[in-house]
């Protein structure tokens, strides 16, 4: 079960790029969580991801000497989650269909995930040289929170720029 739920469904035994497959393959099922619950059902999903795959992580490297195999990558699908948060959030609050849930936001959210994820800027290091079960989920949901943070900025540029240069203007 652990290495079901590490894997995420065995999806991180795609080569090559597990990782960037696992959070491909976050994307489909967040849609559906939001769909079926909204905002609350992805964030309850996210969190219960978070707990699952700390516990499966823990289990999967028990005895083996890398800390963070590849194929893991539950952590993938946890930081993709919450770097749709945003998108998910704002969909839900505003009272748009559930069924939308407009590319913009979940390419760039993909985007900015994969990009933290890999390049590992500040905490996103720091999670990592953890070298832990914690720290390997840890460095991808700082990552997706750096993510949600770069969505949530061009989410408010794209539907309130005009205002924004407004107010810019008026400064000036």
């Amino acid at each position: 079960m652990s290495r079901l739920v590490a894997t995420f469904f065995y999806v991180g035994l795609l080569r090559p790029a597990p990782g960037t497959w696992g959070s491909a393959a976050a994307i489909p099922v967040a849609w559906a969580l939001h769909w079926a619950g909204g905002f609350p059902l992805l964030a309850v999903a996210t969190l219960a991801a978070f707990v699952l795959g700390w516990q499966a992580t823990a289990a999967a490297t028990r005895d083996g000497d890398d800390h963070d195999p590849s194929e893991i990558v539950i952590d993938e699908v946890v930081g993709q989650w919450i770097a749709l948060w945003p998108l998910s959030g704002g969909l839900w609050y505003m009272g748009v269909d559930p069924w939308v849930f407009p590319w913009p936001g979940w390419v760039g959210g993909f985007v900015m995930f994969r990009l933290f994820d890999i390049w590992k800027p500040g905490p996103v290091g720091w999670a990592d040289r953890r070298k832990d079960a914690f720290g390997v989920m840890m460095d991808d949901v700082v990552a997706g929170l750096m993510a949600a943070v770069v969505v949530t900025a061009a989410g408010t540029l794209a539907h309130r720029g005009a205002e924004l240069w407004e107010f810019l203007a008026w400064l000036l």
